[in-house]
């Protein structure tokens, strides 16, 4: 006769698993980008909360005199400021953030979990401050281009054409152009059909595509809208008369640039709350820092016929 029952030789996965502790990663959270944009600007600290551009008065002229070597009367000059420049208030970004002591307690090992709860609470912060530099319609850079820095393409996907046009707008010293992966992914398409494979550079360990020597940076808070999308190109520092960001200096509680975590207290509830601000903004010291292309396509690329 058969048995009914085969005798186990060898304990089971299973089994051993019981007695086997996992490795366990942090929480992936597949909402953080690299928020190059962040790391690429020039950071001025804003001490009381306002930032006042000053400049020259449009038209003003300075008179100079280029003379031989006969003495001549010298010329009378002055250069003539606007009476009030504009006026950049910080922005702030709060919210709090509430851990249950009894988790805290219980279930830290191995992983602490107030410190998660507070890093993934920041970088999601931080992925709001890089949309609002973008975005914001008081001081985000696509409500800061002057008419004149408007251009559109010419064919509807980004050119070297397009790119070079951007260039002869933020001629004086550019940095970078910021796009959307797909805008970069398009123009690379662009480039390589016309036989100008685009190089890349490597900035913060990583490859990005370059165009004149100026590195392609992405960004996926600038939107792609039925298919079309912007391309910016920026000049940046107070040096160059560019683009900066602004923050606030010197809170309490600060991680990073204008950026605190300050703990409020626990309640009758036995809630720990945490409170996470960051203040910024972003100004466009003068007209020809900044420039746009506008309506660029990035749908499917067609073979050139």
């Amino acid at each position: 006769m058969t048995a009914k029952n085969e005798i186990q030789t060898a304990l089971s996965d299973a089994a051993a698993r019981t007695l086997a502790n996992a490795t366990k990663t942090v929480p992936q959270y597949g909402a953080i980008t690299p928020r190059w944009l962040t790391q690429l600007l020039h950071w001025v600290p804003v001490e009381a909360g306002i930032y006042r551009v000053n400049k020259v008065k449009e038209g003003s002229k300075v008179s100079v005199d280029c003379s031989g070597r006969d003495e001549r009367e010298l010329p009378n000059t002055f250069v003539d400021y606007e009476e009030w420049g504009r006026e950049y208030i910080l922005s702030a970004v709060n919210t709090v953030l509430d851990v249950h002591t009894r988790v805290a307690d219980l279930y830290s090992t191995p992983h602490n979990q107030t410190r998660e709860q507070l890093r993934l609470t920041i970088e999601t912060i931080k992925e709001r401050q890089e949309s609002e530099l973008i975005n914001n319609k008081e001081y985000g850079l696509l409500h800061n281009i002057a008419p004149s820095q408007h251009i559109k393409t010419r064919t509807g996907a980004p050119t070297p054409d397009d790119l070079d046009e951007l260039i002869s707008k933020v001629w004086k010293e550019p940095a970078f152009f910021l796009a959307h992966p797909s805008a970069i992914a398009a123009f690379g398409r662009e480039a390589t059909r016309r036989g100008v494979p685009p190089p890349t550079a490597s900035l913060f360990g990583s490859q990005f595509l370059t165009w004149r020597g100026l590195p392609l940076i992405p960004s996926d808070k600038l939107a792609v809208t039925n298919g079309k999308t912007n391309i910016l190109l920026l000049r940046t520092g107070e040096s160059r008369q560019g683009v900066v960001g602004l923050y606030q200096p010197n809170l309490p509680g600060q991680q990073s640039l204008g950026l605190s975590v300050r703990f409020k207290g626990i309640d009758n509830r036995a809630i720990a709350s945490y409170l996470i601000s960051l203040y910024c903004s972003l100004a466009v010291l003068t007209e020809d820092a900044l420039a746009v292309l506008e309506d660029v396509d990035v749908g499917k690329y067609h073979e050139y016929k």
